[in-house]
């Protein structure tokens, strides 16, 4: 009974009132913890992910590419690793797609800044600003993605993290770090991160050494709905990115 109520309420709007609709449903609570979102998209944003998928006008994988270039901000998601440090800044995470087959995921992590005590302790010092930057293709009407590098800097948290200033850092690193490296097949097979401690490392390293798939359950220039596992034993996670460029 419930689907079909569902069903029918989906079967009276446009797809650009169920974007909204599910952009009103998330608005604030990507802060909220792990088990919470997944819970939240189970009960709730399930069967707007389902019907948007059977409406995605970018079905076919190979023509995604194009549409995906630029850049976009997950407005929520239950990817783990998103807060993998605490202290990330939502509206200054951004996913970099490049034409030569380059994405990063970026993001600024500045601990403390959510209570004013910690703020006011912590605003000498400086923030996280960590890269995962993959490889993309199109494999069998497939995303294939291959982890490349995680790469971290820091900086005063008093200047943000803009785009121009995200993508500046995602083209230097791939002139001065990967763009040889792909050349020649020489990728570090080891991460190589400072300041943090053992347990956050192996976190990272337990990333860079999956190989992650996919799906855009619905992709167009605006929206991405994304599905995505870092290894088959693994719970799917869900991401809502919105472009920002």
């Amino acid at each position: 009974m419930v689907s079909t109520i569902v069903g029918n309420k989906f079967g009276y709007l446009s797809t650009q009132e169920l974007k909204n609709e599910l952009l009103e449903l998330v608005e604030g609570r990507d802060a909220e913890n792990l088990k919470t979102k997944v819970n939240f998209y189970q009960e709730e944003l399930q069967p707007y992910f389902e019907e948007l998928m059977q409406r995605n006008p970018f079905p076919v994988v190979e023509d995604q590419l194009p549409v995906v270039l630029g850049v976009w901000t997950p407005v929520w998601s239950t990817i783990p690793f998103h807060d993998i440090l605490p202290g990330r800044i939502r509206e200054q995470s951004y996913q970099i797609f490049h034409d030569d087959g380059l994405y990063a995921n970026i993001a600024r992590f500045a601990p403390g800044q959510q209570s004013s005590f910690w703020k006011n302790v912590t605003s000498k010092l400086p923030t996280y600003d960590f890269m995962v930057m993959q490889k993309y293709a199109v494999c069998d009407n497939q995303w294939c993605i291959q982890n490349i590098g995680i790469f971290q800097a820091f900086r005063n948290r008093e200047i943000p993290l803009t785009i121009d200033d995200a993508d500046d850092w995602f083209t230097n690193v791939v002139n001065s770090k990967i763009k040889q490296a792909l050349q020649t097949g020489g990728l570090p097979k080891a991460l190589k991160l400072e300041n943090l401690d053992k347990t956050t490392i192996k976190k990272f390293e337990k990333t860079y050494l999956a190989t992650p798939v996919l799906e855009h359950l619905y992709v167009d220039h605006e929206l991405r709905l994304v599905k995505t596992q870092r290894e088959p034993s693994q719970r799917p996670s869900y991401t809502i990115a919105a472009r920002r460029r």
